[in-house]
């Protein structure tokens, strides 16, 4: 991905452009993605770690946002996806959700949106034997079990 400074808008209506910065875009994507089912959070980046110590919210952490070669807009988005959830259906719901949302507010289209699944979240209560995730879990250590039973 090529750096930009500045992602230009053509305003139509008056001939005129209007420079939008990435990190408008990347806010506006980066809030978009934690509304998203299955979206446990964004990976964080040296900018946010910088911004928490600073005791600052960096909501645009895990989205970057740049032009390719040929101005075309593309995003890089890091995420951590909620255990138990369907990676690929998180993925696609994701993409559509910032392409709409980028769309409604600033009327720019992407090329490309990379989706980079970085970890797996855990519900904070593994105690409970009825959670959705400990079961997953333990079907697939009983499925193990019942294998190697029969292979000996």
């Amino acid at each position: 991905m090529a750096d930009s400074s500045k992602i230009v808008l053509d305003d139509k209506n008056n001939g005129e452009e209007i420079e939008i910065d990435p990190s408008v875009i990347e806010v506006i994507m980066g809030i978009a993605a934690e509304k998203v089912d299955g979206v446990a959070g964004m990976r964080g980046s040296v900018r946010s770690g910088i911004n928490r110590v600073l005791g600052r919210e960096d909501r645009s952490k895990g989205v970057t946002v740049g032009l390719d070669d040929d101005n075309n807009l593309i995003a890089e988005v890091y995420i951590n996806v909620e255990a138990g959830s369907y990676v690929p259906k998180v993925a696609m719901t994701l993409q559509s959700s910032l392409l709409e949302q980028v769309k409604q507010m600033t009327d720019l289209t992407f090329k490309e949106i990379n989706v980079h699944v970085t970890g797996l979240v855990f519900p904070e209560d593994e105690d409970k034997d009825n959670s959705e995730t400990s079961k997953l879990f333990s079907d697939i250590d009983e499925k193990s079990k019942n294998e190697s039973t029969r292979e000996s």
